[in-house]
């Protein structure tokens, strides 16, 4: 879709909007999350658990990516990624070119929970979509389109 066209604000209005989305945004999200979650209420999987999962789709990581990624301490994901070991959800596998190196790799198991998890968590955020007005719905599109031209930039200049 198209977005309008808007005018660039006032300097000092630009200000109090960069200081708002910087104090609102992520915490906002994280309540989204949360509440999405709680909707879900999965039994068989954590958050922090899904978190692992969804990062190991990409492709398998070292325990201390995981850990800088998932925003925990290196013991806690060592634990967490022996439960999921246990689960069969994951494995660990040395690297041939260096044997001290373990990567962690999601198995077939794995990615079939974080697909039931991922499909529940969606619609779920489905459901509550369609009891927003059209307005908030085209206004949420475009937060969400934003907001994702916004994550590319960063990880464009994270890059470099």
């Amino acid at each position: 879709f198209n977005m309008p066209e808007l005018k660039a604000p006032p300097r000092a209005e630009r200000t109090e909007q960069v200081d708002y989305v910087a104090e609102h945004l992520l915490s906002r999200a994280a309540v989204l999350v949360r509440l999405l979650i709680k909707q879900v209420r999965s039994r068989d999987i954590s958050r922090t658990e899904m978190e692992v999962l969804s990062i190991l789709m990409e492709g398998p990581r070292r325990i201390t990516e995981l850990a800088e990624l998932g925003g925990v301490a290196q013991p806690t994901m060592t634990l967490l990624v022996r439960r999921l070991q246990e689960r069969g959800w994951i494995e660990r596998e040395g690297m041939a070119e260096d044997g001290r190196v373990v990567m962690i790799r999601l198995t077939d198991g794995g990615s079939a929970a974080q697909q039931r998890f991922r499909a529940q968590f969606l619609a779920a955020m489905r459901a509550d979509l369609q009891a927003q007005s059209d307005e908030q719905l085209h206004a949420l599109s475009a937060a969400a389109e934003t907001l994702g031209s916004f994550v590319d930039e960063l990880q464009r200049r994270a890059g470099r």
